[in-house]
C-alpha cells in the first residue's frame, strides 16, 4: 500500500527506490534490534553497550548507534567532565520501535528450534 506524503512521491517500500528501504534496512538489522532492547531500560554508555550486546566490534556498535542518531532513533548526550561523558537513548520514535522489535526477538527465541529442524532437514535433503 503507497502512502502520500505532501507533494511527495508514494512512499512504497516495494518499489525499487522508495527511500523507506533504507529505514527498513536500519531497523531489521541484527545490531539495530539489540541496540534498541538494550537501550529500553534506560540510557547506557557506549562502553556498557558493548559490554550488554556481546559480539558487536566497537566499529559496528558506532556505525549502527550513528545510524540510529541520524534517523532519530537514539539521542547522544555529551556531559562536559573529565573525561566526557557520552550517553545514548531512545527517543520517541526509537522508543515506538521498541514493541515490534521486542516481538522479533520473542519469535526468534519462540521459533528458534523449529528454524534450527527445518535447516537440518534441508541440509539432509540438499545435500
Amino acid at each position: 500500500m503507497a502512502i502520500v506524503i505532501g507533494s511527495a512521491l508514494p512512499l512504497d517500500p516495494y518499489v525499487d527506490g522508495c527511500p523507506t528501504r533504507r529505514i527498513l534496512d536500519l531497523i531489521g538489522g541484527r545490531w539495530t534490534v539489540l541496540i534498541v532492547g538494550a537501550l529500553d531500560d534506560g540510557p547506557l554508555r557506549f562502553s556498557a553497550l558493548l559490554r550488554r550486546i556481546e559480539g558487536i566490534s566497537q566499529k559496528m556498535l558506532t556505525q549502527t548507534l550513528k545510524a540510529l542518531e541520524r534517523d532519530g532513533l537514539v539521542q547522544r548526550t555529551a556531559t562536559l567532565q573529565v573525561p566526557v561523558r557520552v550517553d545514548y537513548e531512545l527517543t520517541g520514535p526509537g522508543r515506538s520501535l521498541v514493541g515490534p522489535l521486542r516481538a522479533l526477538e520473542e519469535w526468534s527465541i519462540d521459533h528458534y528450534a523449529g528454524v534450527r529442524d527445518a535447516q537440518e532437514e534441508y541440509s539432509a535433503r540438499v545435500g
